[in-house]
């Protein structure tokens, strides 16, 4: 064995080379592994000895993809082309043998081989359009080559994996073998044996020529990714390399147009702040003062408390990995009803074809409904998710303490209340935490882990993995009303407020942070929600409050066809002429000139005290790092990832001009919502963003 770097190894086997990349965890293809190839293919062609050669990869993968931490760095050694085109030049064979995921800068490796084989588990993919970026070495003009053009720009746009009979199919791999190494040696000594050609996938141009009758490929792929792709370059960016495939003159030229648009995707700022998200996620996850040894805590059965529309989207997500779930109500009636919703549920799923009957089937069995709270006695872990009343709370609290066996962890499901303030109805404040779900719980991604200030680490480390375990993105955020998420979200709703009696009208200001990138914008949320949500009639207010005026006319939002906007049959909404006239009442009520608002003044009034809350969230401990507000506020209220989150956008504007701006904003107003964080003065001084925040 000849070691050709630090992280490839060549060996000769009976005329076969064989080159081992030994880049542990996945095998990225760092400058070593860049350098290894390179040189190891040099070698190899060199020697006469040598007929054919076999690349292949240690550990749990083949090469995964590039080396993200390289990404915006001086690069060293040879580059990702330069190592590629070596091999694709080769005068020997190559066969690339795949196990693992064969990711990214991976699959272009494997591209420029001359021949692929893969064991039966094998994934494939080409992921850069979720980094904001294209494969940019190759990958989207050889892959259109091999699987067609269709089924590339569907690979590229989505960036979606596929499995081993699927690439076998489509031609990405020749044969599905069993030993790998020794199978590839094999196939390798074949194709020598045989006199087969060196298939360059360059110079295949079948599938092109093919496609260059076919325009309505690249139209109708854009219509089917035009709403989920809102807002990002990148599919756009992919689908234009695969038509530059298609339309070049030459291979040469189509992979210049794509490394000049990779070159514009890497330097801009979408992908930074995806990058940073692709982190930022991972980050999220690691808890500095909880030791790993930690012991966890096992979760084999859970009791629910509530089986209204949280409380059953929460079973789901515990049924779905064949966790039994206890669902407790108060009346039969309400028990009923909630079990069938999830039922329902699991059915709709059903007849999209993501789940079969069984597993249906199989998931209900599961769910037990019971009416006494004593049920839950042997329960690992009770999660309560009732109505937002302090008082119901610690009631269920102080049962669930003297019911539920020791060690169990008792969670709350609350948005906004004091966890402290719950655990004190018990004895044992250490086993109570706030799992924070967001509502549908069965779709949205996020969970809010709440710890109280006597939380034991395993209660913490357990609840953490649990969240990973049911499929959710967990972030631990400390005790304050409203938490991280919502607490952000209070200064922006009062904004929105501000700005319509200040002059703007409800579908300006949506349209706005629609356009910015949000799903919706705070009017068409409120409507969605429910305006009524937390009114009540003995407490309306309607001569005061632009909110109860509306409930106490009757429009509550989507569900009577009228809140801020009136709404059709099928719950399209339109501005409001009815909404337009109280407004204009309540703004000459409150003594307000209405003037004309732009559009860049209702951004950043509605973002800037987002980022500002959120510094004073830093600077209170209640988030660890800046990145976890980023993933709340990503995951659990559709911020735009390509944006990054509230806290990489409060960094890429800069801090000082933020800063500047609610100066200037709060000497016009007087309003001590606009003085800046205390921590965000200090990092702006020290010219310094939130991500260096610790």
């Amino acid at each position: 064995m000849v070691a050709v770097s630090n992280m490839v190894d060549l060996t000769v086997e009976d005329g076969v080379a064989i080159l081992t990349v030994d880049n542990p965890p996945v095998n990225a293809l760092s400058s070593g592994v860049r350098a290894g190839l390179s040189d190891g293919v040099a070698q190899a062609a060199a020697d006469d000895n040598v007929t054919a050669i076999v690349l292949i990869c240690a550990g749990r993968t083949f090469i995964a993809g590039a080396d993200i931490t390289e990404f915006g760095g001086k690069a060293t050694g040879p580059s990702l082309h330069e190592a590629l085109e070596a091999m694709e030049n080769c005068s020997k064979p190559i066969v690339a043998a795949i196990h693992g995921t064969v990711l990214g800068g991976g699959l272009e490796t494997a591209l420029v081989c001359h021949y692929r084989v893969s064991d039966a588990k094998a994934r494939f993919g080409l992921p850069e359009v979720k980094l904001g970026l294209l494969p940019g070495a190759g990958g989207t003009q050889r892959l259109p080559r091999v699987v067609g053009v269709e089924k590339a720009l569907q690979m590229v746009t989505s960036g979606d994996q596929i499995g081993a009979d699927e690439a076998l199919a489509s031609g990405l791999i020749s044969e599905i073998v069993t030993d790998l190494r020794g199978d590839a040696i094999a196939f390798a000594k074949k194709v020598v044996a045989e006199g087969k050609p060196l298939v360059r996938i360059r110079d295949q141009n079948a599938e092109i020529d093919a496609a260059k009758a076919k325009p309505e490929l690249f139209s109708n792929i854009r219509k089917a990714i035009a709403r989920k792709s809102r807002g990002f370059k990148a599919p756009e960016y992919n689908i234009r390399c695969i038509e530059a495939a298609v339309n070049s003159d030459n291979f040469d030229d189509g992979l210049k147009v794509e490394a000049d648009l990779f070159r514009e995707l890497m330097t801009g700022g979408q992908s930074a702040a995806q990058r940073h998200f692709f982190f930022a996620e991972r980050q999220a996850a690691k808890i500095p003062d909880v030791p790993k040894e930690t012991p966890e805590i096992e979760i084999n059965s859970v009791g629910v408390i509530g089986a209204g529309t949280m409380g059953g989207g929460i079973s789901m997500n515990i049924l779905n990995i064949g966790t039994p779930v206890t669902i407790v109500e108060t009346t039969q009636e309400a028990l009923d009803r909630g079990i069938a919703i999830v039922r329902k549920n699991y059915e709709n799923t059903a007849k999209k074809g993501r789940i079969s009957q069984q597993d249906v089937e199989d998931r209900m069995a599961l769910l037990t409904g019971s009416l006494n709270i004593e049920d839950l006695a042997d329960c690992d872990l009770v999660i309560e998710a009732v109505f937002e009343n302090m008082k119901v709370k610690k009631e269920i609290f102080a049962k669930l303490d003297k019911i539920v066996k020791q060690g169990a962890i008792l969670a709350s499901n609350t948005s906004a209340l004091d966890v402290n303030e719950i655990a004190s109805a018990t004895v044992r404040p250490e086993s109570v935490i706030g799992l924070h779900f967001f509502s549908p719980a069965n779709v949205m991604k996020l969970l809010e882990v709440v710890r109280g200030d006597k939380s034991s680490h395993p209660v913490i480390k357990t609840s953490m993995a649990f969240a990973k375990r049911i499929g959710k993105v967990a972030a631990l955020v400390g005790v304050c009303p409203g938490f991280v998420g919502n607490r952000i979200l209070a200064p922006r709703q009062q904004q929105a407020q501000q700005l319509i009696l200040e002059g703007a009208l409800p579908h300006q200001v949506d349209k706005v942070l629609f356009d910015f990138g949000k799903p919706m914008g705070p009017f068409q949320m409120s409507d969605l929600a429910g305006l009524d949500i937390g009114w009540s009639e003995e407490t309306s207010n309607g001569k005061e409050v632009l909110r109860d005026r509306l409930v106490e006319a009757g429009r509550r939002g989507q569900k009577t066809s009228a809140g801020y906007y009136d709404y059709d049959e099928n719950r399209v909404p339109s501005p409001s002429p009815e909404i337009e006239k109280i407004i204009l009442e309540f703004s000459e009520k409150n003594g307000k000139t209405r003037r004309e608002i732009s559009d860049e003044e209702i951004l950043i009034r509605c973002i800037y005290p987002m980022i500002n809350e959120g510094a004073k969230i830093l600077e209170e401990g209640i988030a660890i790092r800046s990145s976890d507000i980023d993933v709340v506020w990503v995951y659990g209220y559709g911020w735009p990832i390509y944006r990054g989150g509230p806290m990489f956008y409060g960094d890429s504007i800069g801090l000082p001009k933020i800063v500047a701006k609610m100066r200037e904003l709060k000497e016009q107003t007087g309003d001590p919502m606009w003085e800046p964080a205390a921590l965000m003065v200090k990092l702006a001084e020290e010219g310094k963003g939130f991500k260096d925040f610790a």
